[in-house]
């Protein structure tokens, strides 16, 4: 399956025509082959008799923001919330061969629904991507409306939580008890998007 990322805001948003033209080109070329076309955020195109079939996502997106040394954990959430029915976001699972890393995961941020970021000793003070990830994720998350849950830290180990993050948002620890702490997280995360359905059903 082909992975696409939608940086699409609104009905009304302008992609531009020779991107708009290669997307067209990628999904047309895959389903020509067989094969489902996945937009992450948007939903996926299958092959079908009559051409194809989208089906929209209904799924929370989820980006998983980590350092590389806690590569390891970071993929075992993936799966945690695979497993759970959500649509998980990893560099090392969905960047794609020659596309711009940096864009990438602003871009797979800002489109996501919530925000994971994994925090451990090994990693909450090293200098590099991870960092610039979180700055972009609490910029993000200072955009969202203030009764939305965006942003869901967590930590690895018994490390020390960055300052920005502790005086604002509840973070979970994913130890001693690694079962029990993605719980509580798939617990917040469901909870939260029972509760986003919910308005826009009463906003109808």
């Amino acid at each position: 399956m082909e992975t696409w990322r939608s940086t699409a805001k609104g009905p009304a948003a302008v992609v531009d025509s020779p991107v708009l033209e290669r997307f067209s080109r990628s999904v047309l070329a895959g389903l020509a082959e067989g094969k489902a076309v996945e937009i992450d955020g948007l939903g996926t195109f299958y092959p079908h008799p009559a051409g194809f079939r989208f089906a929209p996502h209904t799924r929370p997106a989820i980006f998983i923001a980590y350092g590389t040394e806690d590569r390891h954990a970071a993929a075992a959430l993936y799966l945690a919330f695979e497993h759970a029915g959500f649509s998980p976001w990893m560099d090392s699972k969905k960047l794609l061969p020659g596309q711009n890393w940096a864009r990438a995961l602003e871009a797979a941020i800002e489109t996501s629904d919530f925000c994971v970021p994994c925090f451990s000793s090994r990693s909450v003070d090293k200098r590099g991507g991870f960092q610039a990830e979180i700055r972009y994720a609490l910029d993000c998350a200072r955009r969202v409306p203030l009764e939305e849950i965006f942003l869901v830290p967590v930590r690895l180990d018994a490390c020390r939580v960055p300052r920005s993050i502790q005086r604002e948002w509840q973070y979970v620890d994913l130890f001693p008890d690694w079962a029990c702490g993605v719980a509580r997280v798939l617990s917040a995360i469901r909870a939260e998007w029972e509760l986003r359905r919910d308005r826009r059903f009463m906003a109808r």
